[in-house]
Protein backbone atom coordinates (compact mmCIF):
# COMPACT_ATOMS: atom_id res chain seq x y z
CA UNK A 1 0.00 0.00 0.00
CA UNK A 2 1.71 3.52 -1.08
CA UNK A 3 1.83 5.96 1.59
CA UNK A 4 -0.88 8.81 0.89
CA UNK A 5 0.64 12.34 -0.26
CA UNK A 6 -0.94 13.69 3.03
CA UNK A 7 1.63 11.98 5.04
CA UNK A 8 4.46 14.23 4.17
CA UNK A 9 6.30 16.52 1.68
CA UNK A 10 8.12 16.02 -1.29
CA UNK A 11 11.66 17.01 -0.84
CA UNK A 12 14.67 16.82 -2.91
CA UNK A 13 18.26 15.03 -0.61
CA UNK A 14 21.06 17.95 -0.46
CA UNK A 15 24.22 18.43 -2.88
CA UNK A 16 26.63 17.19 -1.00
CA UNK A 17 30.14 18.15 -1.52
CA UNK A 18 31.19 14.30 -1.57
CA UNK A 19 29.87 10.98 -0.92
CA UNK A 20 32.49 8.57 0.37
CA UNK A 21 31.33 4.79 1.86
CA UNK A 22 32.16 4.27 5.31
CA UNK A 23 29.58 1.40 6.34
CA UNK A 24 27.13 -0.60 4.09
CA UNK A 25 25.25 -3.19 6.01
CA UNK A 26 25.11 -5.73 3.61
CA UNK A 27 23.53 -8.90 6.13
CA UNK A 28 20.36 -6.24 6.44
CA UNK A 29 20.82 -5.39 2.80
CA UNK A 30 20.36 -9.06 1.94
CA UNK A 31 17.09 -9.36 3.33
CA UNK A 32 15.56 -6.88 1.05
CA UNK A 33 17.52 -8.20 -1.73
CA UNK A 34 20.06 -5.21 -2.20
CA UNK A 35 23.18 -6.67 -1.43
CA UNK A 36 24.16 -7.12 -4.69
CA UNK A 37 24.56 -3.61 -5.53
CA UNK A 38 27.90 -2.15 -6.23
CA UNK A 39 29.73 0.20 -4.06
CA UNK A 40 29.39 2.60 -7.00
CA UNK A 41 25.25 1.79 -7.29
CA UNK A 42 25.45 1.61 -3.70
CA UNK A 43 26.88 5.89 -3.28
CA UNK A 44 24.24 6.89 -6.19
CA UNK A 45 21.16 4.94 -4.25
CA UNK A 46 22.17 6.34 -0.74
CA UNK A 47 24.52 8.89 -1.03
CA UNK A 48 23.00 11.02 -3.71
CA UNK A 49 19.57 9.17 -3.43
CA UNK A 50 18.69 8.29 -7.06
CA UNK A 51 15.17 6.44 -6.93
CA UNK A 52 15.59 2.75 -6.68
CA UNK A 53 13.85 1.18 -9.81
CA UNK A 54 10.27 0.61 -9.73
CA UNK A 55 10.20 2.27 -6.17
CA UNK A 56 8.88 5.61 -4.92
CA UNK A 57 9.75 8.70 -7.34
CA UNK A 58 11.02 10.86 -4.14
CA UNK A 59 11.25 10.91 -1.04
CA UNK A 60 8.56 12.35 1.02
CA UNK A 61 9.67 14.32 4.76
CA UNK A 62 6.86 12.82 7.16
CA UNK A 63 4.84 14.76 9.11
CA UNK A 64 4.16 15.02 12.92
CA UNK A 65 3.00 16.36 16.21
CA UNK A 66 4.48 14.82 18.94
CA UNK A 67 4.60 15.30 23.25
CA UNK A 68 8.41 16.62 23.45
CA UNK A 69 9.37 16.06 27.50
CA UNK A 70 5.40 16.18 28.13
CA UNK A 71 5.24 19.59 26.32
CA UNK A 72 3.40 19.31 23.19
CA UNK A 73 4.64 20.83 19.42
CA UNK A 74 3.18 21.20 16.45
CA UNK A 75 5.84 22.19 14.47
CA UNK A 76 7.54 19.35 13.89
CA UNK A 77 7.85 16.68 11.70
CA UNK A 78 11.65 15.07 9.61
CA UNK A 79 13.76 17.92 9.55
CA UNK A 80 16.66 15.93 8.43
CA UNK A 81 15.76 13.10 6.66
CA UNK A 82 12.84 11.63 4.77
CA UNK A 83 10.89 8.01 3.85
CA UNK A 84 13.33 7.18 0.39
CA UNK A 85 11.89 3.84 -0.90
CA UNK A 86 9.68 0.62 0.42
CA UNK A 87 9.87 -2.83 -0.36
CA UNK A 88 9.16 -6.09 0.92
CA UNK A 89 11.68 -8.29 2.88
CA UNK A 90 11.92 -11.74 2.35
CA UNK A 91 8.81 -12.67 4.83
CA UNK A 92 6.92 -10.57 2.72
CA UNK A 93 6.82 -7.85 5.42
CA UNK A 94 7.01 -3.96 4.34
CA UNK A 95 10.15 -2.07 4.90
CA UNK A 96 10.88 1.75 4.59
CA UNK A 97 14.06 3.01 4.16
CA UNK A 98 14.41 6.49 5.61
CA UNK A 99 17.43 8.57 6.14
CA UNK A 100 19.31 10.81 9.12
CA UNK A 101 21.01 13.66 7.97
CA UNK A 102 19.61 13.88 4.28
CA UNK A 103 19.38 17.79 4.09
CA UNK A 104 16.68 20.67 4.94
CA UNK A 105 13.01 20.09 4.79
CA UNK A 106 10.09 22.09 5.47
CA UNK A 107 10.17 20.91 8.74
CA UNK A 108 13.87 21.59 9.63
CA UNK A 109 13.25 24.53 11.30
CA UNK A 110 16.45 26.47 12.42
CA UNK A 111 17.96 23.32 11.90
CA UNK A 112 20.86 22.59 9.07
CA UNK A 113 19.30 19.00 8.17
CA UNK A 114 23.12 17.21 8.94
CA UNK A 115 24.07 14.26 10.57
CA UNK A 116 27.86 13.99 12.15
CA UNK A 117 30.12 11.40 11.12
CA UNK A 118 30.25 10.86 15.12
CA UNK A 119 26.28 10.59 15.26
CA UNK A 120 26.45 8.56 12.82
CA UNK A 121 28.68 5.81 14.05
CA UNK A 122 27.15 5.78 17.17
CA UNK A 123 24.24 4.68 15.35
CA UNK A 124 25.93 1.73 13.98
CA UNK A 125 26.71 0.72 17.58
CA UNK A 126 23.39 1.66 19.08
CA UNK A 127 21.80 -0.39 16.74
CA UNK A 128 24.15 -3.30 16.33
CA UNK A 129 23.97 -3.82 20.29
CA UNK A 130 20.54 -3.35 20.58
CA UNK A 131 19.54 -6.20 17.81
CA UNK A 132 21.84 -8.56 19.85
CA UNK A 133 20.18 -8.04 23.01
CA UNK A 134 17.11 -8.75 20.85
CA UNK A 135 15.73 -5.67 21.41
CA UNK A 136 13.33 -4.71 18.37
CA UNK A 137 14.87 -1.96 16.03
CA UNK A 138 15.77 0.04 13.30
CA UNK A 139 18.69 -1.41 11.75
CA UNK A 140 21.46 0.99 10.50
CA UNK A 141 21.91 -0.15 6.68
CA UNK A 142 24.66 2.95 5.16
CA UNK A 143 26.75 5.39 6.37
CA UNK A 144 28.14 7.87 3.57
CA UNK A 145 30.53 10.81 4.70
CA UNK A 146 29.17 14.00 3.04
CA UNK A 147 32.13 16.23 3.12
CA UNK A 148 31.53 19.04 5.10
CA UNK A 149 32.20 20.64 8.64
CA UNK A 150 29.55 20.95 11.03
CA UNK A 151 29.00 22.84 13.98
CA UNK A 152 27.56 21.54 17.02
CA UNK A 153 27.87 22.14 20.81
CA UNK A 154 27.73 18.74 22.02
CA UNK A 155 31.25 18.13 19.51
CA UNK A 156 34.43 19.45 19.15
CA UNK A 157 33.78 21.38 15.74
CA UNK A 158 34.14 21.51 13.40
CA UNK A 159 33.04 18.08 12.95
CA UNK A 160 32.55 15.47 9.87
CA UNK A 161 29.16 15.20 8.37
CA UNK A 162 27.52 11.55 6.87
CA UNK A 163 24.02 10.92 5.60
CA UNK A 164 22.93 7.80 7.59
CA UNK A 165 19.50 5.52 5.53
CA UNK A 166 17.87 2.79 8.36
CA UNK A 167 15.98 0.09 7.23
CA UNK A 168 12.60 -0.88 9.73
CA UNK A 169 9.41 -1.86 9.64
CA UNK A 170 7.64 2.17 9.24
CA UNK A 171 8.05 5.04 9.88
CA UNK A 172 4.85 6.09 11.26
CA UNK A 173 4.72 7.50 14.81
CA UNK A 174 2.29 8.09 17.61
CA UNK A 175 2.93 11.70 16.40
CA UNK A 176 1.45 10.89 13.02
CA UNK A 177 -1.84 10.08 14.49
CA UNK A 178 -1.91 13.44 16.97
CA UNK A 179 -1.33 15.32 13.84
CA UNK A 180 -4.43 13.87 12.50
CA UNK A 181 -6.23 14.25 15.77
CA UNK A 182 -5.00 18.28 16.23
CA UNK A 183 -6.15 19.13 12.53
CA UNK A 184 -8.81 16.98 12.56
CA UNK A 185 -8.56 15.06 9.98
CA UNK A 186 -10.62 12.16 10.78
CA UNK A 187 -10.68 10.36 7.01
CA UNK A 188 -6.97 10.46 7.17
CA UNK A 189 -6.72 9.06 10.65
CA UNK A 190 -8.88 6.40 9.66
CA UNK A 191 -6.79 5.79 6.45
CA UNK A 192 -3.80 5.28 8.87
CA UNK A 193 -5.35 3.19 10.83
CA UNK A 194 -6.18 0.88 7.88
CA UNK A 195 -2.52 1.73 6.80
CA UNK A 196 -1.07 -0.07 9.59
CA UNK A 197 -3.21 -3.10 10.01
CA UNK A 198 -2.52 -3.71 6.65
CA UNK A 199 0.79 -3.43 6.27
CA UNK A 200 1.99 -4.26 10.53
CA UNK A 201 0.21 -7.33 11.44
CA UNK A 202 -0.23 -8.46 14.88
CA UNK A 203 -2.56 -10.15 17.01
CA UNK A 204 -5.71 -10.99 15.30
CA UNK A 205 -8.09 -9.39 18.03
CA UNK A 206 -10.81 -10.40 16.11
CA UNK A 207 -13.96 -9.82 18.76
CA UNK A 208 -12.59 -6.07 18.93
CA UNK A 209 -15.59 -3.69 18.14
CA UNK A 210 -13.11 -1.75 15.36
CA UNK A 211 -10.51 -1.60 13.39
CA UNK A 212 -8.95 1.20 15.83
CA UNK A 213 -8.82 -0.70 18.60
CA UNK A 214 -7.81 -3.49 16.80
CA UNK A 215 -4.96 -1.54 15.94
CA UNK A 216 -4.27 -0.24 19.32
CA UNK A 217 -4.37 -3.48 21.02
CA UNK A 218 -1.19 -4.14 19.05
CA UNK A 219 0.44 -1.21 19.87
CA UNK A 220 0.12 -1.67 23.51
CA UNK A 221 1.44 -4.91 22.84
CA UNK A 222 4.35 -4.31 21.22
CA UNK A 223 5.15 -1.06 23.20
CA UNK A 224 5.31 -2.85 26.68
CA UNK A 225 7.52 -5.33 25.10
CA UNK A 226 9.92 -2.70 23.79
CA UNK A 227 10.17 -0.96 27.14
CA UNK A 228 10.67 -4.70 28.81
CA UNK A 229 13.99 -5.48 25.96
CA UNK A 230 15.17 -2.04 27.19
CA UNK A 231 15.04 -2.95 30.81
CA UNK A 232 16.71 -6.31 30.29
CA UNK A 233 19.10 -4.48 27.52
CA UNK A 234 20.52 -2.09 30.42
CA UNK A 235 19.59 0.39 27.60
CA UNK A 236 18.89 4.25 28.10
CA UNK A 237 17.30 5.39 24.83
CA UNK A 238 17.29 9.29 26.04
CA UNK A 239 14.53 10.94 24.00
CA UNK A 240 11.20 8.79 24.90
CA UNK A 241 9.24 11.63 22.96
CA UNK A 242 5.81 10.72 21.07
CA UNK A 243 7.29 11.80 18.13
CA UNK A 244 10.08 9.22 18.41
CA UNK A 245 7.46 6.12 19.09
CA UNK A 246 7.17 4.28 16.19
CA UNK A 247 3.83 2.25 16.17
CA UNK A 248 5.94 -0.68 14.72
CA UNK A 249 7.25 -1.05 18.36
CA UNK A 250 10.62 -0.85 16.44
CA UNK A 251 12.79 1.37 18.70
CA UNK A 252 14.49 3.68 16.56
CA UNK A 253 16.20 7.52 16.63
CA UNK A 254 19.11 7.22 18.52
CA UNK A 255 20.59 10.23 19.56
CA UNK A 256 21.68 10.78 23.42
CA UNK A 257 21.75 7.17 24.46
CA UNK A 258 23.75 5.05 26.82
CA UNK A 259 24.17 1.64 28.80
CA UNK A 260 24.05 1.21 32.23
CA UNK A 261 27.14 1.23 34.30
CA UNK A 262 26.16 0.23 36.93
CA UNK A 263 22.31 -1.27 38.53
CA UNK A 264 21.00 2.34 38.38
CA UNK A 265 17.09 3.26 38.12
CA UNK A 266 17.78 7.20 37.80
CA UNK A 267 20.30 6.95 35.17
CA UNK A 268 19.83 9.55 32.22
CA UNK A 269 21.43 9.34 29.01
CA UNK A 270 20.25 13.22 27.85
CA UNK A 271 22.10 15.75 29.51
CA UNK A 272 19.38 17.97 28.84
CA UNK A 273 17.01 15.88 31.19
CA UNK A 274 17.38 18.06 34.34
CA UNK A 275 14.33 16.26 35.51
CA UNK A 276 14.79 12.65 35.06
CA UNK A 277 12.02 12.19 33.19
CA UNK A 278 13.47 9.45 30.86
CA UNK A 279 15.63 8.31 33.37
CA UNK A 280 16.29 4.36 32.82
CA UNK A 281 13.72 3.33 35.51
CA UNK A 282 11.37 5.55 34.24
CA UNK A 283 10.96 4.05 30.71
CA UNK A 284 8.44 2.18 31.06
CA UNK A 285 6.19 4.53 32.43
CA UNK A 286 7.53 6.65 29.51
CA UNK A 287 5.87 4.90 27.15
CA UNK A 288 2.75 3.94 28.92
CA UNK A 289 1.72 7.73 28.66
CA UNK A 290 2.57 7.97 25.00
CA UNK A 291 0.91 4.64 24.43
CA UNK A 292 -2.20 7.26 26.42
CA UNK A 293 -1.18 10.13 24.18
CA UNK A 294 -2.03 7.90 21.10
CA UNK A 295 -5.21 6.12 22.75
CA UNK A 296 -6.44 10.18 22.90
CA UNK A 297 -5.93 10.70 19.70
CA UNK A 298 -7.76 7.91 18.25
CA UNK A 299 -11.05 8.92 20.15
CA UNK A 300 -12.11 10.94 16.73
CA UNK A 301 -12.64 7.15 15.55
CA UNK A 302 -13.91 5.33 18.73
CA UNK A 303 -15.75 5.59 21.79
CA UNK A 304 -12.92 5.46 25.29
CA UNK A 305 -14.09 2.56 26.91
CA UNK A 306 -12.36 -0.04 24.42
CA UNK A 307 -9.08 2.04 23.95
CA UNK A 308 -9.34 2.53 28.34
CA UNK A 309 -9.25 -1.67 28.14
CA UNK A 310 -6.33 -2.03 25.82
CA UNK A 311 -4.18 0.29 27.80
CA UNK A 312 -4.80 -1.07 30.87
CA UNK A 313 -3.04 -4.09 29.66
CA UNK A 314 -0.09 -2.45 29.36
CA UNK A 315 1.29 -3.06 33.13
CA UNK A 316 0.83 -7.03 32.91
CA UNK A 317 1.52 -7.11 29.24
CA UNK A 318 5.09 -5.45 30.36
CA UNK A 319 5.33 -7.69 33.40
CA UNK A 320 5.19 -10.73 31.04
CA UNK A 321 7.62 -9.38 28.59
CA UNK A 322 9.82 -8.43 31.67
CA UNK A 323 10.44 -12.42 32.89
CA UNK A 324 10.40 -13.67 28.75
CA UNK A 325 13.40 -11.58 28.61
CA UNK A 326 15.18 -11.55 31.31
CA UNK A 327 14.88 -15.44 31.57
CA UNK A 328 15.97 -15.56 27.93
CA UNK A 329 18.98 -13.32 28.74
CA UNK A 330 19.86 -15.17 31.79
CA UNK A 331 19.68 -18.85 30.39
CA UNK A 332 17.38 -20.33 32.33
CA UNK A 333 14.10 -21.60 31.02
CA UNK A 334 10.88 -19.47 32.11
CA UNK A 335 8.66 -20.42 34.92
CA UNK A 336 5.51 -19.49 36.62
CA UNK A 337 5.04 -15.44 35.95
CA UNK A 338 5.27 -14.73 39.76
CA UNK A 339 7.99 -17.35 40.84
CA UNK A 340 10.36 -15.83 37.29
CA UNK A 341 9.45 -11.95 39.14
CA UNK A 342 10.68 -13.19 42.43
CA UNK A 343 13.73 -13.65 40.28
CA UNK A 344 13.99 -10.53 38.32
CA UNK A 345 14.11 -9.11 42.14
CA UNK A 346 16.61 -11.02 43.37
CA UNK A 347 19.07 -10.14 40.69
CA UNK A 348 18.54 -6.86 40.68
CA UNK A 349 19.02 -6.63 44.80
CA UNK A 350 22.42 -8.59 43.71
CA UNK A 351 23.47 -6.33 41.02
CA UNK A 352 22.98 -3.10 43.42
CA UNK A 353 24.85 -5.34 45.77
CA UNK A 354 27.50 -5.56 43.72
CA UNK A 355 27.95 -2.37 42.27
CA UNK A 356 27.21 -4.19 38.58
CA UNK A 357 25.32 -3.54 35.69
CA UNK A 358 23.56 -5.59 33.61
CA UNK A 359 26.13 -7.08 31.10
CA UNK A 360 28.30 -8.19 33.51
CA UNK A 361 25.66 -10.01 35.46
CA UNK A 362 24.30 -11.61 32.76
CA UNK A 363 27.65 -13.21 31.80
CA UNK A 364 28.70 -14.01 35.16
CA UNK A 365 25.36 -16.14 36.08
CA UNK A 366 24.32 -17.26 32.82
CA UNK A 367 22.52 -20.82 32.71
CA UNK A 368 22.28 -20.15 36.43
CA UNK A 369 25.97 -20.53 37.44
CA UNK A 370 28.08 -18.54 40.04
CA UNK A 371 29.88 -17.37 41.68
CA UNK A 372 27.73 -15.95 44.02
CA UNK A 373 28.93 -12.95 46.23
CA UNK A 374 29.27 -14.33 50.13
CA UNK A 375 26.23 -11.89 51.18
CA UNK A 376 22.48 -12.23 52.00
CA UNK A 377 21.47 -10.84 48.74
CA UNK A 378 24.34 -13.59 46.58
CA UNK A 379 22.83 -16.45 48.89
CA UNK A 380 19.42 -15.16 47.73
CA UNK A 381 20.55 -15.48 44.17
CA UNK A 382 21.34 -19.08 44.90
CA UNK A 383 18.12 -20.00 45.98
CA UNK A 384 16.36 -18.15 43.43
CA UNK A 385 17.92 -19.84 40.50
CA UNK A 386 18.41 -23.04 42.19
CA UNK A 387 14.75 -24.73 40.42
CA UNK A 388 15.71 -22.90 37.01
CA UNK A 389 17.12 -25.16 34.26
CA UNK A 390 19.65 -23.98 32.10
CA UNK A 391 19.07 -23.25 28.01
CA UNK A 392 22.25 -24.05 25.28
CA UNK A 393 25.43 -22.09 26.93
CA UNK A 394 27.33 -24.32 24.73
CA UNK A 395 28.99 -21.00 22.43
CA UNK A 396 32.46 -20.29 22.82
CA UNK A 397 31.55 -16.68 24.22
CA UNK A 398 30.55 -17.68 27.59
CA UNK A 399 34.04 -18.66 28.22
CA UNK A 400 35.30 -15.53 27.08
CA UNK A 401 36.88 -13.14 30.07
CA UNK A 402 34.53 -10.42 29.85
CA UNK A 403 31.75 -9.74 28.11
CA UNK A 404 30.91 -7.25 25.42
CA UNK A 405 29.40 -4.39 26.59
CA UNK A 406 29.12 -0.65 24.91
CA UNK A 407 29.66 1.76 27.78
CA UNK A 408 30.83 5.33 26.90
CA UNK A 409 33.90 4.97 26.97
CA UNK A 410 34.06 2.48 24.63
CA UNK A 411 32.09 4.46 21.95
CA UNK A 412 34.82 7.11 22.46
CA UNK A 413 37.55 4.77 21.89
CA UNK A 414 35.96 3.65 18.82
CA UNK A 415 35.91 6.97 17.79
CA UNK A 416 39.01 8.27 18.92
CA UNK A 417 40.78 6.54 15.25
CA UNK A 418 38.65 7.41 13.18
CA UNK A 419 38.13 11.14 13.86
CA UNK A 420 42.35 10.89 14.26
CA UNK A 421 43.68 8.72 11.46
CA UNK A 422 40.32 7.74 9.43
CA UNK A 423 40.84 4.41 11.24
CA UNK A 424 37.66 1.97 11.33
CA UNK A 425 39.28 -1.66 12.24
CA UNK A 426 37.87 -1.09 15.92
CA UNK A 427 34.64 -0.13 14.86
CA UNK A 428 34.22 -3.36 12.71
CA UNK A 429 35.63 -5.42 15.32
CA UNK A 430 33.43 -4.31 17.46
CA UNK A 431 30.29 -5.05 15.36
CA UNK A 432 32.11 -8.50 14.20
CA UNK A 433 32.10 -9.13 18.24
CA UNK A 434 28.43 -8.03 18.67
CA UNK A 435 27.42 -10.73 16.16
CA UNK A 436 29.38 -13.24 17.88
CA UNK A 437 27.09 -12.47 20.92
CA UNK A 438 24.33 -12.25 19.24
CA UNK A 439 24.61 -16.11 17.72
CA UNK A 440 25.75 -17.27 21.62
CA UNK A 441 22.24 -15.56 22.85
CA UNK A 442 21.00 -17.77 20.52
CA UNK A 443 16.99 -17.04 19.22
CA UNK A 444 15.40 -14.13 20.32
CA UNK A 445 12.25 -13.58 22.30
CA UNK A 446 9.21 -13.05 20.28
CA UNK A 447 6.10 -11.33 21.88
CA UNK A 448 2.53 -10.75 21.08
CA UNK A 449 1.25 -8.30 18.82
CA UNK A 450 4.82 -8.16 16.84
CA UNK A 451 5.00 -8.40 12.96
CA UNK A 452 5.51 -11.89 11.72
CA UNK A 453 5.55 -13.40 7.74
Amino acid sequence: MALADWIGDPVQAADFPETRLRWRNDRAAQGIGLAGLSDEDWLAHFGRFAPLPDNMPGPLALRYHGHQFRVYNPDLGDGRGFTFAQMLDGDGRLMDLGTKGSGQTPWSRAGDGRLTLKGAMREILATEMLEALGVNTSRTLSVIETGERLYRGDEPSPTRSAVLVRLSHGHIRIGTFQRLAALELEDEMAQLVSYCLANFPGGAFPDAPHPAVRFFNQVVERMADMAASYMVAGFVHGVLNSDNMNVTGESFDYGPWRWLPKWEPGFTAAYFDHSGLYAYGRQPEAIHWNCGQLAIALRSLVDAAPLIEALNRYPELYQQAMTRRWCWRLGVEPRALEQDTSLIGACEKAMVAQGTGPDAFFFAHRGGRGPFAGTAEGAALREALAPYAATDSSHPYWSDAAPQAMLIDEVEAIWEPIAASDDWAALHAKVAALRRMSEALGPKPVAMGHMSG
